[in-house]
């Protein structure tokens, strides 16, 4: 139904509709298991880099590099046979970057890690000339890994040339929020986060931007600067430019914070909605809706109401959009109301461009029965479908967790998530209005009721104190527990259970107090460990800042109680509602320790109340008067600014006279000798020291959403953190390695109050060891 309109929005962008400069964040992952690379053994590992144009401005720089991967196949290495060409995507009618023969072969062909460098290389010769190239290259037959990388080396130029360093207007080097900050190393991490915005800000490079006749490329130009989180993500992406929002504005940015809103409202009249991200590949789907939250923060902090003019129209075509592409109607089995409610829906029946090869083999697994061309297309288009989610990928996703991608029913699936941030753009529309426009208010407000009315009927459960997702084929609500069950909160949706008494209310988020006493880390997306990159044991930055703000959002008559503790024997598990997460506590991820694992059951699986140190630590410094929803929050910010801080001191940072930098000897577990420190787009539950598992990495010092909500998270609770205890590298290290002699303690602060010590959790050895691949730029499936 969009296919017009998509079709002439990228041919435009294709004939060179070319702009002045571009910008924003990062990020639409492939599964960490969704598929097997046929040619893995011809894949190099190895990057080149290329120097950007040195920033101009007077403040400290940091290098700004962008990684150019090497191709090395075995050069007389015939390709693999191929599967049938899929349609034609009509909503991306490129020959070169979207689904057909020559973005099939040079997939197949294995000549780059990840599946994206291809699509982001500018060709550099005319179009048709590159095709003309690729006609002449051998049948199926005979050609070889060799010749396509000829072909490539020949006809392309190196990704992320379009783009370009540009000086950073009206940063300070001591912002205001500093002041909030009582603790001179979370202090100085802070500072040295907020100085990153220098290295991330990009312009388009108009010297090298195609304009479709002179060469072709996949960039979609923008008018404005923007900030990239580094390495692959070079381009502009939608919902994690939330975060890179909140962080600008804590750093007082507001330039570059209304330039992201500028480029958004520019797509919003060039394509009717705001894309995935920046390249025309990205133009069948959007993200999570947040850029009328992003709206709302600016004008709040900036006092800058000028920008509602052009921004309120073209707000009101983004809940158009997705009203009318994304809305089904839905009868309640519970009530028998019937209620407007919004899904992740793409129409696509080919690979994602930039993941063909990871869709390409889900859907062609020799592994699993061969689907029909219906069949394949309907997976295709669930693939794409969770990459709209942002979500990509999770148990949350499937029908059956054994069945792996193959079992993706994201169309089939109310999100409870998606609903709270489209009822709390209704609300902040009303707001935004004022008394500028009566009629809108009341129909925003009508729409916001509405919304509330569904989300509490469809997806809150009062006897487990959650909300999950519906499923629109079962007519149920899912039983998988997800990080999404704080959206509501977020959004300003409370149940009435939950304000009823402080017990339920607790309830609730007894899954947070569970992971804050039993695992190292910070909230995960889901209790199940898949192998998806969106379930444990990864944790994700967002995920954290909205359970910080649901927690800030319940009334104080129910959160000022002490926080409940367990019976006698038993741990933090027990005081969740029965069934709430959906699975036994012996099933639950398990916190790595240093020399074992803890227990899976029970008081001792609350491994931060075990004595001799053996527990989890860097749980905050709440006071004796702080109800049980204040401790929380105190007790996940140190955690996440623990994760940041310690994954950051473990890759090579130092905080001069206050964290020393690591021995050669413990950095070499990372592989990080010659590192200075990086900021990970997710975490681990368990290992801190450690980043997320699954993705694709070519890391840099910063990470948008990871910097944003650290910025946040030192602005708003400054006064309650302390210098986290980071667990020591080389004590966890194999017997007989070369690092596991020495014993150094990697504490980034003094001893914390409990008694504990970072050598009780030191790091296990397989997540430094995967650490150092990623930072070695291995693409991991």
């Amino acid at each position: 139904m969009l296919a017009p309109v998509f079709a002439a929005a990228a041919l435009s962008l294709l004939q060179g509709a070319a702009a002045q400069s571009s910008r924003s964040s990062s990020i639409a992952h492939a599964s960490s298991s969704s598929s097997s690379h046929a040619s893995s053994s011809h894949v190099s590992s190895h990057v080149s880099s290329a120097t950007a144009p040195p920033l101009q401005s007077t403040v400290s720089q940091i290098v700004v590099t962008t990684a150019v991967a090497t191709p090395s196949p075995s050069a007389g290495a015939l390709l693999p046979s191929q599967a049938a060409l899929p349609p034609t995507q009509s909503w991306c009618p490129s020959k070169i970057f979207c689904a057909g023969p020559l973005l099939q072969t040079l997939n197949l062909a294995g000549a780059y890690a990840d599946p994206k460098t291809i699509v982001d290389k500018p060709t550099s010769k005319r179009p048709q000339n590159v095709l003309n190239d690729f006609s002449a290259l051998p049948g199926n037959t005979t050609l070889t890994e060799g010749a396509v990388v000829s072909f490539l080396q020949n006809d392309f130029s190196g990704e992320g040339q379009e783009l370009m360093a540009v000086p950073l207007p009206g940063f300070e080097a001591t912002p205001a929020f500093l002041d909030n900050v009582t603790d001179s190393t979370v202090k100085a991490f802070a500072q040295t986060v907020h100085g990153y915005w220098n290295s991330l800000v990009r312009g388009t490079n108009a010297t090298a931007l195609c304009d479709g006749v002179r060469c072709e490329s996949s960039l979609v130009p923008l008018n404005h600067t923007f900030v990239v989180p580094g390495g692959r993500f070079r381009e502009q992406y939608y919902w994690d430019s939330f975060w890179i929002v909140e962080g600008l504005l804590e750093s007082r940015l507001y330039s570059i914070a209304n330039d992201t809103l500028q480029n958004f409202m520019d797509e919003l009249e060039r394509f009717g909605f705001i894309p995935n991200g920046g390249r025309i590949y990205y133009l069948n789907r959007s993200q999570p809706p947040l850029f009328i939250q992003m709206l709302a923060r600016y004008v709040a902090v900036s006092n800058d109401t000028s920008v509602l003019k052009r921004a309120l129209p073209l707000a009101e075509r983004e809940l158009t959009w997705w009203q009318t592409h994304r809305t089904v109607n839905v009868t309640s089995p519970f009530t028998n109301k019937t209620h407007a409610m919004a899904r992740y829906s793409v129409t696509n029946t080919a690979p994602r461009p930039e993941s063909y090869l990871q869709d390409y083999t889900t859907v062609h697994d020799p592994s699993q029965p061969a689907l029909n061309d219906t069949q394949a297309a309907a997976l295709y288009a669930e693939l794409a479908s969770g990459a709209e989610t942002g979500w990509d990928y999770s148990s949350r996703w499937l029908t059956n967790v054994t069945q792996g991608l193959r079992a993706l029913n994201v169309r089939g699936t109310l999100p409870v998530d998606l609903n709270s941030i489209l009822y709390k753009n209704r609300v902040l529309m009303a707001q935004l209005y004022g008394n500028s426009n009566s009629g809108a208010v009341a129909r925003h407000r009508a729409a916001a009721a509405a919304l509330k009315e569904g989300v509490l009927d469809l997806f809150w459960d009062s006897t487990k104190l959650a909300f999950y997702d519906f499923n629109l084929q079962s007519k149920t609500r899912n039983e998988l527990f997800s990080a999404a069950h704080f959206y509501p909160f977020w959004s300003g949706i409370i149940p009435k259970e939950v304000l009823a008494n402080s017990t339920n209310a607790f309830g609730a988020f007894a899954a947070l107090n569970l992971v804050l006493n039993r695992y190292n880390g910070t909230v995960p997306v889901t209790f199940i460990e898949t192998g998806l990159q969106w379930d444990a044991p990864n944790t994700w930055p967002p995920h954290q800042y909205i359970a910080l703000q649901a927690l800030r959002a319940l009334p104080a008559n129910v959160t000022k109680g002490a926080l409940p503790t367990p019976s006698q024997g038993a741990g933090s598990f027990s005081l969740i509602p029965p069934g709430q997460l959906g699975l036994p506590e012996s099933q639950l991820p398990v916190q790595a320790m240093s020399s074992n694992n803890a227990s899976t059951e029970g008081a001792a699986a609350d491994v931060n109340t075990l004595p001799n140190g053996a527990g989890v630590i860097n749980g905050g410094n709440s006071s004796a008067s702080d109800g049980w929803a204040v401790v929380l929050e105190k007790q996940l910010a140190n955690r996440y600014v623990a994760s940041a801080l310690c994954s950051w001191h473990a890759t090579g940072g130092e905080l001069a006279g206050l964290l020393p930098r690591l021995s050669d000897q413990e950095l070499n577990v990372t592989q990080s000798q010659n590192n200075t420190g990086n900021m990970f787009e997710k975490f681990s539950i368990s290992d801190i020291d450690s980043a997320g598992r699954g993705g694709e990495y070519t890391v840099q010092a910063g990470f948008g959403w990871t910097n944003g909500v650290l910025l946040w998270v030192s602005s708003t609770y400054g006064a309650s953190l302390v210098a986290p205890q980071c667990p020591p590298l080389v004590a966890a290290a194999p017997a007989g390695s070369s690092s596991a002699s020495a014993s150094a303690s990697s504490s980034a602060g003094p001893a914390p109050t409990n008694g504990n010590t970072g050598a009780a959790l030191g790091l296990r050895a397989p997540s430094a060891l995967l650490l150092g691949a990623l930072l070695a730029c291995v693409f991991v499936w």
